[in-house]
């Protein structure tokens, strides 16, 4: 157990996690991040490391990659302890702290800022067996490097935003490029479909994936074995690169058993990000209230609503009208 209490607690590191613990540090609050995953960054980082995100302000555009660089190089400039690899597994509330339970040490806190995003999100994968080794080379569910796709045949499998926009972004890169959708009609924004019937990339519709093996010819590529929906025609394309974007499972399950209130998977919160639970907070893409937008920009407004809101629940004779050029003299 970790003898040491914090102020706040910031469950997620993902941007809004990051922001929220660089600002409750310039606040001067003793600060503890937990991301389960061995790096910081989210769903930026590890679904659209590569892709452009338009919605951040004073930026025209940035990749995740870049946004959460950015966010790490500030984060650097405060104290605030990292908990890396490391998975909540229960928060108890007991004499006025909270006790969160975890994979490798136990935390206390007087405040805690759920900012898991879209919960513990996985990638819906391909529903049939095929060769694990495919996975290394041939086969992505997210992009991390763009540069494994240059001056390759890929493609894209889904019909949503996501798969629409990499198939586009990829094209500009890619020697050929395919999308794979199992309808004529895509799930996606007006703007980006118009862009993707003016473009070059072959649309493989309706098809659906029935099988990815090794190529008999070439180990370095893989053969996708199509099926026609409504039909009996197969056809098989020949491809170094597949990306899935199938979209993604979250699981709620973990928030309902630490009886917080919930609107579907999403957590309840008033204006200033309360929850039902005392000195308990969410930001970001798992709260929800009245007039919510999902947005980046949303989550780094509400971070420091729900640190402030928690600095008058602990501290109400702190001084909390400091501006933040006051803050780093």
């Amino acid at each position: 157990m970790n003898d040491k209490t914090y102020d706040i607690a910031i469950i997620g590191g993902g941007p809004a996690g990051m922001f929220a613990a660089y600002y409750a540090s310039l606040r001067k609050l003793n600060v503890a991040l937990i991301e389960s995953l061995p790096n910081l960054g989210g769903q930026p980082q590890t679904l659209y490391a590569q892709k452009e995100i338009y919605d951040v302000a004073g930026l025209p555009k940035v990749s995740g990659t870049e946004l959460v660089d950015q966010l790490t190089n500030q984060l650097s400039l405060l104290s605030v302890d990292e908990y890396l690899g490391t998975s909540v597994t229960d928060i108890e509330r007991t004499d006025d702290v909270w006790k969160i339970s975890t994979n490798k040490v136990e935390i206390i806190t007087k405040a805690i800022i759920i900012a898991i995003g879209n919960g513990a999100f996985k990638p819906r994968k391909l529903t049939f067996d095929y060769d694990p080794a495919i996975e290394d080379n041939n086969l992505s569910y997210f992009v991390n490097d763009l540069n494994d796709f240059k001056n390759k045949d890929v493609a894209v499998a889904g019909g949503g935003d996501s798969a629409v926009d990499w198939a586009i972004h990829l094209n500009e890169i890619a020697n050929n490029t395919s999308i794979i959708h199992r309808r004529n009609k895509y799930r996606a924004m007006e703007s980006s479909v118009d862009t993707l019937n003016a473009s070059s990339v072959e649309q493989l519709n309706p098809y659906i994936i029935k099988d990815v093996t090794f190529n008999n010819l070439d180990d370095s590529k893989i053969d996708v074995l199509l099926k026609k929906i409504k039909s009996d025609d197969e056809k098989t394309i020949t491809i170094y690169k597949l990306l899935v974007n199938y979209g993604f499972i979250s699981d709620s399950k973990i928030l309902r058993d630490w009886n917080l209130e919930l609107e579907g998977p999403f957590i309840k919160v008033t204006q200033q990000m309360e929850t039902n639970l005392p000195n308990v907070f969410a930001i970001g893409d798992i709260a929800t209230y009245p007039g919510k937008l999902q947005l980046i920009a949303t989550a780094f407004a509400e971070g420091p609503m729900a640190v402030t809101r928690a600095l008058r629940n602990l501290y109400p004779d702190k001084d909390y009208f400091e501006h933040s050029t006051s803050m780093f003299k």
